[in-house]
């Protein structure tokens, strides 16, 4: 089975977050594996070992991406491909992520695309159905359980509290909901194994993609954090009165009501 996994390079989540000239600061930040994705590569890993075939982890941005494809080669992923695209595009979004990874995808041929539900840094979770359209296969978020029988394809997926049941066949993009599995961590043996693993580095030019080809559809006006909490009031008296100061506060100052 040829499989692949679209992963993303995500700030650290105990990071705290620091906006200098409205965007996000990585001086001196710590960088992970998207969380997500982290449930997107044992799936991966554990439907190549059942089924046989492949796993191959897929990332965009820079060659400081190469820990994190290190780490997910760690954890048993067979190959790394690294789409430096930081020389070409000033400035990318979901779409020019998407147009990126398809345009990679379109010749592999692949029976099973994973990706995570959403990045944490983001939040969209545009980029995998985004990358499933333009390669005009069917795709299902959010899951939480697959099952594969040879080309019929089984899976769970999480909506709003409640679970969701589909049918459907290969070849398929799934994005990986949290409860889907429990990652595993990079053993030494299979960290040591990373080493020697192929890690391919592309660039636009490689996939025949024009920076124009790939332009940003959006952008970010500024970036800025939430206001800080206000203390809270602690309201004191008879449980009448308090409710009267209660019904005050909501409609003068919280003006909700």
């Amino acid at each position: 089975m040829n499989i692949f996994v679209l992963m993303k390079r995500t700030f650290d989540t105990e990071e705290k977050i620091t906006i200098v000239d409205g965007k996000v600061s990585e001086e001196g930040a710590e960088f992970i594996i998207n969380p997500y994705d982290e449930y997107a590569i044992e799936e991966a890993i554990q439907v190549r070992d059942k089924h046989g075939g492949e796993v191959t982890v897929v990332t965009v941005g820079n060659e400081d991406a190469e820990k994190e494809l290190r780490t997910a080669l760690a954890m048993g992923c067979d190959k790394a491909v690294l789409i430096n695209i930081e020389d070409d595009v000033e400035e990318q979004d979901q779409y020019t992520t998407a147009k990126v990874l398809a345009e990679y995808l379109k010749d592999k041929n692949p029976d099973l695309i994973l990706a995570g539900n959403v990045a944490i840094d983001g939040g969209s979770g545009q980029v995998g159905p985004r990358v499933a359209e333009l390669l005009g296969i069917p795709y299902v978020t959010t899951i939480t359980k697959l099952d594969i029988d040879g080309n019929k394809v089984t899976v769970i997926r999480d909506v709003e509290g409640d679970e969701e049941i589909i049918e459907t066949s290969l070849p398929l993009l799934v994005t990986a909901q949290q409860g889907l599995n429990e990652p595993r961590y990079p053993s030494l043996p299979g960290i040591m194994k990373a080493k020697k693993k192929p890690l391919e580095e592309l660039e636009l030019d490689d996939l025949d993609l024009e920076e124009e080809d790939v332009e940003a559809k959006t952008k970010t006006i500024e970036v800025f954090l939430p206001p800080k909490r206000e203390a809270g009031k602690i309201l004191e008296g008879e449980i009448a009165d308090q409710v009267k100061e209660l019904v005050r506060l909501l409609r003068s100052e919280a003006k909700v009501v």
